[in-house]
């Protein structure tokens, strides 16, 4: 059935129903994604890159009236499962500080301008000096999904601040950073649709809110894939799948990306969902890394160092 309430019968996902059924909302994914993971979209964000290494600048945000946003805007979602997916969205978010100094470790003395562009600059006795563009974007989506879980409940809650797997080198720098950087573009990948399936799901302000923390995840995960396939130029499926199995067998737990995403199930209560809910889900991780993989094909060598030098 089509809103015919006040609300506009259509908003950044395309067509709007109040009472979508399975067929419905996948085309509202598959609309959000065809506009937000577009190759025009990816290469605009990844050729940005290297200008972020000369200038940091952090992408604006539009103005928000947080006061605008209520659960009549939350679309084919039991609000007690909304509510839980933002709170595990936040146990994800909140802990940018270490994330951010441990990427910037494993970086500094193999590409020292993407240690800054992750981990800002610290001086000689590990004092950050300066933010990195990263963490300064990152840091909004904290707040952001707290004034959300406020605006919808009238309460405060304070995220919990998990423990963050720390800098551990092995003699091998390369293969550490290799192992690093895959469960960091691992990350934003299921932040960036996590959050596309949330934007199929409101609409009005709090789909507006929920495109910003798209806008950034998407900015993030395509820079860090492109900047590794340029810097891991013979990485493909078979490389991945056997740092994977390595990662297993040599008890490297702290990268294992599969006790990532158990967490992550866990913690955004998956056994509460319904199976529209999961099967939609699931729909809008396949067709974004779809669309990735298409893009992908075509970051071609020369096309790589044109932008990052050999």
């Amino acid at each position: 059935m089509l809103i015919t309430t006040s609300l506009s019968t259509e908003d950044l996902a395309g067509q709007l129903y109040l009472q979508p059924h399975y067929l419905q909302t996948q085309r509202r994914i598959k609309s959000l994604i065809d506009r937000y993971v577009s190759h025009e979209q990816l290469c605009d964000r990844l050729q940005d890159l290297p200008l972020q290494f000369q200038h940091p600048q952090p992408r604006p945000w539009k103005q928000i009236d947080w006061q605008a946003i209520n659960y009549n805007q939350i679309i084919s979602i039991n609000p007690e499962v909304f509510l839980s997916v933002l709170v595990g969205a936040l146990d994800t978010e909140a802990p940018i500080r270490g994330y951010t100094q441990t990427s910037r470790q494993y970086l500094e003395n193999l590409h020292p301008q993407m240690a800054r562009f992750v981990g800002g600059t610290v001086d000689e006795n590990g004092n950050l000096t300066e933010l990195g563009l990263w963490e300064k974007e990152e840091r909004q989506h904290t707040p952001t999904l707290l004034k959300i879980y406020q605006q919808l409940t009238g309460e405060k809650i304070t995220p919990t601040l998990r423990t963050v797997r720390g800098y551990l080198p092995t003699d091998n720098p390369h293969e550490d950073l290799y192992r690093h950087g895959l469960h960091r573009v691992a990350t934003e990948y299921g932040a960036t649709c996590l959050y596309l399936w949330l934007m199929a799901h409101t609409t009005g302000t709090l789909q507006d809110v929920l495109e910003e923390l798209v806008l950034d995840e998407i900015n993030h995960m395509t820079k860090f894939w492109g900047f590794g396939v340029w810097l891991y130029p013979d990485t493909g499926l078979l490389r991945i799948g056997k740092t994977l199995m390595k990662t297993r067998h040599q008890n490297y737990a702290r990268n294992n990306l599969l006790r990532t995403l158990k967490r992550m199930m866990g913690t955004l209560k998956w056994d509460a969902w319904s199976l529209s809910n999961k099967t939609t889900l699931m729909f809008t991780f396949i067709y974004a890394m779809r669309c990735l993989w298409v893009w992908n094909d075509k970051l071609t060598p020369e096309y790589l160092q044109s932008l990052f030098g050999e």
